[in-house]
């Protein structure tokens, strides 16, 4: 699907938000995260100068979003289509860690810039403007912070990047308290999946929203509902590659010392998808992925060194 340097504009569209890590004792630590940010940062990082990658989103005018900027920056990020909006900010959530390192999340989010991205016409235009990329990136969680309205402007947008030669990556990447209902969630995912040439779900995702019973159940619906390359996640167990109409198996990695296992799809995903840039097989690029998460779950936080 992908030839080596045809690929150079790749947009992740979706929300970051200050990211508390709860360390014990009361002790907390601030960072930032986003799982279509964390996604976006992981591919600059593989692809360095060889592909642009745009983070696009909306944020207000407090001195975290300065600072989240910042990061980006620094991370090779491309900022150019991120909104600053007056008297906004940025969502926060808290991670909570078993001794396991399986995570829970809490979340503020109700005034999140992010959430204007299709109201706000300054948001309109800078959405606009990546019609024309290579590759769009988002997640289930770009579409539940949405309303309906904004969600089928997405989808607009998602259609002129197909017609446009553009491909538009998915992760479902679903979280309940985003949406009113699992039938909306159902209905929503699916419209976004007719639209997608890549889906990277997890199948522990896809299991408590659709009911799949086996990795290959999530596949042949996703192969049903029109998409041609897949990889199907599924934790430290074998998970599943679909590419140019082969099936293969693929084994996770295992990682040693596993202690927060916040991102290990988000890394996965950008790691998958800047080999798929680079022109890389499915298969070595699925590799590339678990290699990735592998490392991050050893260490704190979403974002790691």
């Amino acid at each position: 699907m992908m030839e080596k340097s045809e690929i150079k504009r790749v947009a992740s569209i979706g929300e970051c938000m200050v990211e508390l890590r709860d360390l014990g004792s009361g002790q907390l630590e601030r960072g930032f995260g986003g799982d279509t940010l964390n996604t976006a940062v992981y591919m600059a990082r593989h692809l360095g100068e060889h592909a642009r990658v745009e983070f696009v989103t909306a944020l207000g005018d407090d001195p975290f979003s300065e600072e989240m900027l910042d990061s980006w920056r620094r991370e090779g990020l491309g900022t150019s289509h991120v909104v600053r909006l007056a008297g906004r900010r940025p969502g926060l959530y808290v991670i909570k860690t078993d001794e396991t390192g399986e995570r829970s999340f809490f979340y503020w989010r109700g005034e999140s810039a992010a959430r204007e991205l299709l109201r706000d016409p300054r948001c309109r235009d800078a959405l606009e403007r990546v019609e024309e990329y290579d590759l769009v990136y988002l997640s289930g969680i770009t579409l539940g912070i949405l309303d309906q309205d904004s969600r089928d402007g997405l989808l607009n947008l998602l259609d002129n990047v197909r017609t446009n030669g553009g491909l538009v990556a998915f992760d479902g990447n679903f979280r309940p308290a985003l949406w009113s209902s699992f039938d909306l969630a159902r209905t929503e995912m699916e419209k976004l999946l007719r639209r997608s040439d890549i889906a990277l779900p997890s199948f522990d995702d896809e299991s408590r929203l659709f009911g799949d019973r086996t990795p290959e159940e999530t596949l042949e619906r996703l192969r049903a509902l029109g998409v041609d390359e897949a990889v199907v996640k599924n934790g430290a167990e074998t998970g599943l590659v679909l590419s140019e109409s082969n099936v293969t198996r693929v084994s996770p990695e295992k990682a040693n010392n596993v202690v927060d296992t916040t991102a290990a799809g988000d890394s996965f995903n950008g790691a998958f998808l800047a080999a798929r840039l680079m022109g890389r097989s499915a298969m070595d690029a699925a590799m590339a992925g678990h290699k990735l998460a592998a490392h991050v779950v050893t260490k704190r936080g979403a974002i790691v060194d």
